[in-house]
């Protein structure tokens, strides 16, 4: 049922300085920040070889990264996204199997313009999971 890896979100409290890391330090190229209201982040996407690293900053006071960062302030790996050819297909079946999938279940657009879903981390072994669809 999954694809492959589209990225791994990090999230940071400064997007500006995690940004200059991996562009300076790491030599890597990186888009420019993206507001996702609806998300309640700005991101960054990382351009790799084989796949994306996103790195997330809150946005908004209800921000779910902000709840993220006071339990880890110093950042880190915040979600997992793999992608699906059918979201819909993809939601029922793992639904089906008794993943819980978070919100109101219904995809909502993504920072790439696709839908995506999230699953609930304690049915993925501690791991957020983001499902987007191709």
């Amino acid at each position: 049922m999954i694809g492959r890896l589209n990225h791994v979100a990090i999230a940071v409290q400064d997007l500006a300085s995690a940004t200059a890391l991996y562009r300076d330090t790491l030599g890597a190229t990186v888009s420019a920040p993206l507001p996702q209201p609806a998300h309640g982040v700005t991101v960054v996407f990382i351009e790799l070889p084989n796949t994306k690293i996103e790195l997330l900053e809150p946005l908004g006071a209800g921000s779910p990264i902000a709840k993220f960062l006071e339990r880890n302030p110093d950042g880190g790996m915040h979600h997992i996204c793999y992608e699906v050819d059918d979201i819909l297909a993809a939601r029922e079946r793992l639904k089906a199997g008794g993943a819980r999938v978070l919100g109101d279940g219904e995809p909502r657009v993504g920072a790439h313009g696709k839908p995506v879903l999230f699953l609930h981390p304690k049915d993925f072994n501690g791991t957020l999971i983001e499902l987007e669809q191709v």
